[in-house]
């Protein structure tokens, strides 16, 4: 790893979190060579189809399709999500061990219960990293993110911007394909929300933000402050 650390370090709850919310940006920008860590906070053990063992197994070959260069599993408890200290204080420690430029976490509204609480956990651990007298295991220093980006997993809002994938929007899809066992109906499975079309929903949203850009698919974020355009208001580098 870069002794100066990385570019960008993407949260999610569950394996495919990350890939549903971004995975066209992070193809986009692993293509361009920044260095990208996803940790991802559970197993998803409780999921209704599936297996650990299968899910790791998915999760590597999603990474490995977008160019990811690392990823983490944390193995909090599935459904067990909540703002307890041990918690922020292990991804703290990522944190301040991977020193991100950026982070992203999933957007804080959202039908799933441990996607607004992964969101929380993100928001509290940020902060606190860059606390020099805020204490974790090893031997990491403080370091404080430029920014916090939120991503959207399901549903959607008005985003504060979005970034251009139609160059990537297919890698995105064949690393959700990866999730054979989430997003196709297994052998023996259950129907849930996500066996019943969920990818073409998906590209379907992206579609939408990329008409509201002039693009033909676009993922959308939520930044946590306000941002300096490096571009005048014309669109035009200044």
């Amino acid at each position: 790893m870069n002794e100066q650390g990385i570019d960008v370090l993407a949260f999610g709850a569950h394996a495919d979190d990350v890939e549903i919310g971004m995975g066209g940006s992070l193809a986009k920008w692993a293509n361009e060579k920044k260095e990208i860590v996803i940790c991802d906070l559970t197993e998803a053990e409780l999921s209704s189809n599936g297996d650990v063992v299968t899910r790791r197994e998915e999760a590597e070959k999603a990474a490995n399709t977008l160019g990811v260069k690392e990823r983490l599993n944390l193995r909090f408890p599935d459904r067990g999500l909540s703002i307890a200290d041990k918690y922020i204080r292990e991804m703290v420690r990522v944190i301040r061990e991977y020193k991100p430029k950026i982070i992203f976490a999933p957007y804080y509204k959202d039908r799933h219960p441990d996607h607004e609480h992964c969101s929380q956990l993100v928001t509290e651990a940020f902060f606190s990293a860059g606390i020099r007298k805020y204490t974790v295991t090893g031997e990491a220093k403080a370091h404080k993110p430029a920014f916090l980006y939120h991503y959207m997993i399901n549903g959607f809002t008005t985003p504060t911007f979005m970034v251009d994938i139609t160059n990537h929007v297919e890698q995105k899809v064949q690393a959700l394909q990866a999730y054979q066992s989430q997003f196709f109906m297994p052998q023996n499975g259950v129907q849930t929300p996500l066996t019943e079309g969920y990818i073409e929903t998906v590209t379907a949203r992206e579609k939408l933000f990329g008409k509201e850009v002039g693009v033909p698919f676009a993922e959308g974020f939520v930044a946590n402050k306000p941002l300096l355009l490096h571009n005048d208001v014309f669109g035009e580098k200044s």
